[in-house]
Parts: C-alpha cells; sequence; structure tokens
C-alpha cells in the first residue's frame, strides 16, 4: 500500500546522490484505515477546530455519491503523513478530515447501537457496528472498554477522543475545552444527519458507509522525516495548495524538548509562547517572519533550504527554548515593523515605516530587526537615522533605478549580521555600510527623468502623491497631510485628452499621460473643475494655486507640448536628487 522508495542506482565508485524520500498514491479511507495501520496527530499540532460550516461542506460531498446524477468518486485533497515503518504515521497534514471522517464513522456506529435491540447478541445491528469499528476506529476491549485505536489525537484532544468518542460513553457537557466541544458537537451533528437519511434502517446505514469509503479519496504523501515534509509542503505551496509549514517547525522543535522528558509545565509554557506568537502574526504570516528573523541574525538563507538550516542548528531541548524565546521577543518587533499604526512608534518612525509599505519592499525588515535590537527604543535617535536611510536607499534603488533586490538582500544580512555581532558598534558605520547598494547622483537622476508611473495602479498613484507632496515640501517649505483628500493628482495633459490637445499625436499621449513631469498637484475641488481643458485654460487655475509646485509649473511654461515634459520632469529629477539624499 505505501512502497518504499526506490535506491538511486549509482555505478561503481560513484557516490549516491542524495536523494528525496517520499512518495505518492491515491488511496480511498478504505484502504487507508485497514492492515493494521494507525494514525497519530502529533502532540503540538493545531487542536480540531472545523465547525459546522466544514462539516456541511463534506456532507454536501458525501450527498453527491448517492442518487441518479451520483459522482464516481469525490476528491478531499493532500494528505502529508511521516513513518519511519510504513505502519504508524504521524499526520503532517490532513488531521482536521481524517479527524472528522472518523467522527462520521463513530456517528454511524452511535446510531446502528441505538437501532439494535438490548441484549440481543444476534442483533445484525450489532454485528454491522462491530464491523465499522474493527474496520474505521479500531479494537475495544470487550471487558475493560479500553480502545485500541487507528487514530490517535493530539494531546488537548486524544483524551476525550478515546475516553468517550472511541468507546461510545455518555458525553460529558461540561468541563470541556474548546476542541473537545467542536468534537462532541461534530458527531452529533453527522450522527442527527445519518439518523435523518436512514430513518430506522440499518442496513442502509452500512450501505451508506460502505459507500463513503470507498468513494472518498486523498492523495497520499508519506515522507520519512521532517525535512523531507518541509520539501513537500514547500513544492504543494508553490503549486498553490496552502499547507501548514508553521505546525511542521513547531512539531520539530516540540519534538526536541519532549525527547529530553521535559517537565509538563515547561511544555505548557513553550506551547502558550508559541500560540502567541502565531497568534500575534497569522499562521500564514510566520513563515516569512521566521525567515526575516533567521536573516537578522545567521547568514542569508533562501526560502527552500530555510527549515533544513534551522533544524541542523537547533539540536537539543536548551537551543530550541532558546529559540523561541527569541522568537517570541522579536515577533513583536516584526509586527509593528509590517503594521507601523500598530506600533509603539513615533511620528517620524511610523511615517518611514508606511512609506516602506507603500514602496512594497521587505528586503530591509531583516536589516531593521537587527537595528531595532542593537539601537534600542522606539524613540531612539539612532534607530530613527538608520531606517531614514533605509527609506531613501529604498526609494532611489527599488521604487525609482528599479534595480534587482538580490544584492540589495545580501548586503542587508551581512550588515545585520555585523550589528548582532557588534562588529558594526554605531550608526554611523551602519549608514556607511549601505554605500556599496546606494544608486549615484547621476544614475538616480537618469532614471528619475525617465520614469512613467501609470496612476490608474493604487500603488503607482500612492507613490506619484508621495514624490509630488515631497516636492511641494521642498519648494515650499510646507508639509501638507499626505492623505489629505483635500488634494489630488492633476495629469497636465488629461487622461482622456479633448481635441483641445493637438499637439501631442496618439503615441504621445500613451507616452507621456503618465510621465511624473506631466503631473502636478491641485486642490480637488478645483482640479474636479478642470477635466481636459486645454493647457491655455488650465494655466490660469494653476498659477492661482495655494500649491508652489504648480504655481511654479504655470510660471514657467506658456506651453504645454512633449518638450516641456521632458524639461519639467529633468527639472524634477534635480530637486528629487537633493531631497532623497544619505549623508554619507
Amino acid at each position: 500500500m505505501h512502497p518504499r522508495p526506490k535506491a538511486l542506482h549509482t555505478k561503481p565508485g560513484q557516490r549516491e546522490k542524495p536523494r528525496l524520500n517520499f512518495n505518492t498514491a491515491n488511496q480511498t479511507f478504505r484502504q487507508l484505515m485497514g492492515n493494521g495501520l494507525t494514525y497519530r496527530v502529533p502532540s503540538f499540532q493545531r487542536d480540531y477546530s472545523w465547525d459546522a460550516d466544514e462539516w456541511d461542506d463534506l456532507w454536501q460531498d458525501i450527498e453527491g455519491l448517492f442518487g441518479e446524477a451520483s459522482e464516481p468518486a469525490h476528491y478531499l485533497g493532500y494528505l502529508v503523513l511521516q513513518s519511519g515503518d510504513n505502519k504508524a504515521f504521524d499526520i503532517i497534514d490532513g488531521q482536521q478530515r481524517m479527524t472528522t471522517l472518523s467522527l462520521l464513522m463513530l456517528a454511524a456506529i452511535s446510531r446502528l447501537m441505538e437501532l439494535a435491540t438490548p441484549d440481543d447478541p444476534k442483533d445484525p445491528q450489532f454485528r454491522r457496528a462491530e464491523q465499522l469499528r474493527g474496520n474505521y476506529i479500531g479494537y475495544l476491549d470487550p471487558v475493560s472498554l479500553v480502545p485500541s485505536s487507528k487514530l490517535k489525537l493530539n494531546r488537548h484532544s486524544d483524551r476525550f477522543y478515546q475516553n468517550y468518542l472511541v468507546p461510545l460513553e455518555q458525553l460529558p457537557r461540561s468541563g470541556l475545552n474548546p476542541s473537545e466541544r467542536l468534537l462532541r458537537r461534530s458527531f452529533l451533528w453527522f450522527k442527527e444527519r445519518i439518523r435523518q437519511r436512514s430513518d430506522e434502517n440499518g442496513e442502509a446505514i452500512a450501505r451508506f458507509i460502505d459507500t463513503v469509503v470507498d468513494k472518498l479519496f486523498f492523495t497520499v504523501i508519506t515522507v520519512t522525516d521532517e525535512l523531507n515534509a518541509f520539501t513537500v509542503f514547500e513544492t504543494l505551496n508553490a503549486r498553490g495548495v496552502r499547507l501548514s509549514t508553521t505546525d511542521l517547525l513547531k512539531n520539530y522543535l516540540f519534538a526536541l524538548v519532549a525527547r529530553e522528558k521535559a517537565h509538563e509545565s515547561e511544555l505548557g509554557v513553550l506551547e502558550n509562547r508559541w500560540e502567541s506568537i502565531v497568534e500575534l502574526l497569522g499562521s500564514e504570516s510566520f513563515p516569512e517572519f521566521l525567515r526575516t528573523f533567521w536573516n537578522s541574525r545567521n547568514k542569508l538563507v533562501r526560502k527552500p533550504n530555510l527549515f533544513k538550516t534551522i533544524r541542523n542548528a537547533i539540536g537539543n531541548r536548551a537551543e530550541a527554548f532558546a529559540l523561541i524565546r527569541d522568537l517570541d521577543r522579536q515577533a513583536r518587533v516584526y509586527a509593528a515593523l509590517r503594521n507601523p499604526e500598530t506600533g509603539d512608534w513615533s511620528a517620524p518612525v511610523r511615517n518611514g515605516l508606511k512609506e516602506l509599505q507603500m514602496f512594497n519592499v521587505r528586503q530591509p525588515l531583516a536589516v531593521l530587526l537587527a537595528a531595532y535590537e542593537r539601537f534600542g527604543h522606539e524613540d531612539s535617535p539612532e534607530f530613527k537615522r538608520f531606517l531614514r536611510a533605509i527609506v531613501t536607499l529604498s526609494f532611489r534603488y527599488n521604487v525609482i533605478c528599479s534595480r534587482q533586490a538580490n544584492e540589495q538582500e545580501m548586503l542587508y544580512n551581512d550588515i545585520a549580521v555585523k550589528l548582532n555581532e557588534k562588529r558594526i558598534i554605531n550608526v554611523a558605520q551602519a549608514v556607511q555600510a549601505l554605500r556599496p547598494v546606494y544608486p549615484d547622483d547621476d544614475e538616480f537622476r537618469a532614471a528619475f527623468a525617465d520614469k512613467t508611473l501609470r496612476t490608474t495602479n493604487s500603488r503607482n498613484k500612492r507613490i506619484s502623491r508621495f514624490i509630488l507632496f515631497n516636492m511641494e515640501a521642498h519648494l515650499s517649505g510646507r508639509e501638507l497631510a499626505f492623505e489629505s483628500a483635500k488634494y489630488s493628482i492633476e495629469h497636465v495633459l488629461p487622461e482622456n485628452p479633448s481635441d483641445a490637445w493637438p499637439q501631442f499625436g496618439d503615441r504621445q499621449r500613451e507616452a507621456f499621460i503618465y510621465r511624473l513631469g506631466n503631473l502636478t498637484l491641485l486642490e480637488t475641488a478645483v482640479n474636479r473643475k478642470l477635466g481636459n481643458f486645454g493647457y491655455e485654460q488650465k494655466r490660469p487655475v494653476l498659477e492661482a494655486s495655494r500649491l508652489q509646485v504648480s504655481r511654479d509649473l504655470a510660471q514657467n511654461y506658456d506651453i504645454w507640448t512633449v518638450d516641456k515634459i521632458e524639461e519639467r520632469q529633468n527639472w524634477m529629477a534635480k530637486q528629487a536628487t537633493s531631497i532623497w539624499q544619505v549623508q554619507f
């Protein structure tokens, strides 16, 4: 059922290449639960969390297997298992589905037991129930009623599952944790659906289950260790299948601790810290945080190699505890860097972080984590200065010059490691270290003079506003509220030009409408009235504006042509070189 991976053939004297130890097969639920195989949800996997929405989705899929227009089978997706012997499997991904199917089986068994005649061991309902239990749930000792189950849940759920659900004892209503309450509700939900569907007919219940277990199937991926599981996760994620890489790392770290017989209270503290990190960041953001954290203090690691690198570096209980303590502390800083409004930042720092968000750059996060650790509190002048240098560099490098991020990320990593190792000891050294990837004035000015930002794109529109508001502050000395609805972007050559613009042919219109030289700021109320008027009508309105950037345009250009747009953009490029400048 689970064939072992074939060995790679090598020629004499040739070293065997590393191989990935996993295999795949499509398997029905009946096949999965046969041949004495057992399944375990690792102790620190997420708790059972499905509720009525997911139960109903599954039930509707099952109902689709019956009737005149029934489906021949229904696909339940990937099931990722880990095993060293192909007999006992850890469920790495798919525990919610496997647990729910087990509850469906138990609901059917419970309903058959209710239909059986008490004290009549020959009643066919008893035999049907025993058959289903043996096939899909496991052995139950007839005297002690102690189960030997095919499925074991995690440490928050298994006691309730084994003590009450598997032996079909009366289910308690109080004193349950959230996972246990969902297990109880799920069992009762499916039992009611089976009752409604089969009425008083035990044979119909048995036929129903027989169809379900043969028509529900998974793509089962079996791996031999955590590293192979992580590789599978990365491959599936790249193909759009969302899997819990966060849980995989958690299981590895907690397994390290459990191996050394940690006290239950230690495991509880560890788990609380882990859950607080995931709750703060969200399970989908955690992998990106983990890579950022690791690269803020270690040699740069690419995403595919991250888990292998951490596994090689963290090999015992003490190292696992130390890593989770550091993750817990740094997660709060990372969350504040990613969401500036939630952090206790001063206004200059908050604005700088919001600008990085607007630029859509994440490469600086690792070095900013290291800088925060090195330079201290939220309002530290050293951290402010370093952040401002990073923002300016990002504007030059990423937004205007559109350089590739690889070289930049490698330099940021080098600076971050040196900050952590105290080989960079002050902010002046940290800023100076940025110089190798700082586009010089000539490169920046040339790139700016040729820049087009299509403001139909929301990000480009925000960046265009950002540039124009900074130009206004540079010219007038007044800093206006960047987000203010009082002001809007004016395209001097309109986005939909009228016949009043004969000096621009079709190709020129397409090429120059979104050039920075064609953009300015106007009061929103005034801008609405301009529409696609010609330049002769627009010019006096621009000249009367309270905004210096628009007054200068009107005073310096008596006509508006391709040459004038380029001339103005060259002038803007010179201003930008002064505005966005890092003093080394």
